[in-house]
């Protein structure tokens, strides 16, 4: 997508005096008077910055002394964008993308609590405010999550004779297993651990087993809470419980086969639902908490950011006004759907507990665990998963977890 940029304009009063009815959010202080906020965001589809416009529209009606300059950029642009600008002095006021750390640490960034207010604060999942935290300050705030779930043919669990969704390893790798028998080219399990996002599907099964990546301080590959997990996934390969050569299988392409009806079970994420809509809508499926050794809940969550940089000190109140008026029901909730992401928020999760096809996700959203987003070695560790994890197809589950953490270390 090209640069593009656009200054809206404030709206009449008397829309202006609608908006505000609605919702309530207009600034006050001096700091918020005759304002102008620079907007940068990424492009998440080709609806983004229509999206974008609308809220800019609202917002600018409900607060007249407030301009909103509003900027789209794409995601392969964006970060090169957004360090010219900050190198040149021109960091905008409020920014929509993913690390945060690297501002933080060269105090530019305002902690949210100074630019929220403490109801929009307090309504965002615990889990996605932990994620945007820095020795306990959050400089960030929830964006939009992604999380995920385990698809399931219901069908082939049925040919295969299997009563109930599994909920356990012991319960997936029993199921899988009698669905690759099967025959005809049919898999259980999809598993890719290839390079196109082998991070996920490795988290998916060491954390489910009690591991973890570490945090901000520490990445923690190599250790012996994360080799069940580990040792779990050369079970089901070994039994045939997967589809051949999952080593170098990526997400993308395996999920086509799981909509092609080809696949029992694979873990999958809220677009998913959409691509099975359109590729496959007979396709005779659920979508169930990812199973794990002990069959408690929990999910991988993704989320992006918006954060807000300090610049002069004088938008404070502009800003907080700003992002209370986003994160209100009325306008936060439309604006997720539109793009088909799930909500930070709780009052955001509540709204859209009655779609269906998002339902599985959003009960499992409190319980995300995420990568170790923050930490410096972050980058160097998913280059290794996406390099190295797939090897553990053919090598000892403890070799190839060794070799991640030394790559890990060395950044």
């Amino acid at each position: 997508m090209r640069n593009k940029k656009m200054r809206i304009s404030a709206i009449v009063a008397a829309a202006a005096m609608s908006v505000w009815s609605l919702t309530g959010c207009a600034a006050s202080g001096s700091d918020a008077s005759e304002t102008t906020l620079n907007l940068l965001v990424p492009s998440y589809s080709d609806a983004t910055q229509k999206n974008w416009e609308t809220v800019v529209s609202g917002f600018e009606a409900a607060n007249p002394n407030i301009t909103v300059n509003l900027e789209v950029q794409s995601w392969d642009n964006l970060e090169s964008v957004v360090s010219t600008k900050v190198q040149g002095g021109q960091a905008p006021d409020i920014y929509n993308g993913g690390p945060f750390a690297g501002f933080a640490a060269d105090g530019l960034l305002y902690d949210v609590k100074d630019v929220t207010s403490p109801e929009t604060y307090s309504d965002f999942q615990k889990s996605f405010l932990k994620n945007e935290q820095l020795d306990g300050v959050t400089y960030a705030l929830p964006f939009i999550a992604s999380a995920r779930a385990l698809f399931v043919n219901n069908d082939l669990l049925s040919q295969a004779g299997v009563s109930s969704a599994p909920t356990t390893w012991d319960e997936l790798l029993s199921a899988a297993t009698k669905i690759s028998g099967l025959g005809n080219g049919i898999a259980g399990y999809g598993m890719p651990l290839g390079s196109e996002e082998a991070q996920a599907e490795a988290a998916v099964w060491l954390w489910g087993g009690g591991g973890t990546f570490g945090d901000a301080s520490k990445i923690t590959v190599d250790i012996p809470a994360n080799l069940p997990g580990a040792n779990q996934i050369k079970a089901m390969i070994d039994a045939g419980a997967t589809q051949a050569d999952p080593g170098s299988t990526n997400r993308s392409p395996l999920m086509d086969i799981f909509i092609q009806g080809k696949i029992g079970m694979m873990v999958g994420l809220p677009p998913t639902v959409g691509q099975i809509k359109e590729g496959n809508p007979d396709l005779n499926y659920s979508i169930v908490n990812i199973p794990t050794k002990t069959g408690d809940a929990f999910t991988l969550g993704v989320a992006d950011q918006l954060m807000a940089f300090k610049n002069d000190g004088k938008k404070q109140a502009a800003i907080t006004a700003f992002f209370d008026y986003f994160y209100s029901q009325d306008v936060y909730v439309p604006w997720v759907q539109a793009e088909g992401f799930l909500p930070t928020t709780k009052s955001g999760s509540e709204a859209m507990a009655g779609d269906e096809s998002l339902a599985p996700f959003l009960k499992v959203l409190p319980d995300a665990q995420f990568y170790p987003s923050t930490n410096a070695k972050w980058a160097a560790t998913n280059a290794a998963f996406k390099s190295l994890f797939g090897q553990i197809a053919t090598k000892p589950a403890q070799d190839v977890l060794t070799e991640i953490q030394v790559q890990s270390d060395a950044g």
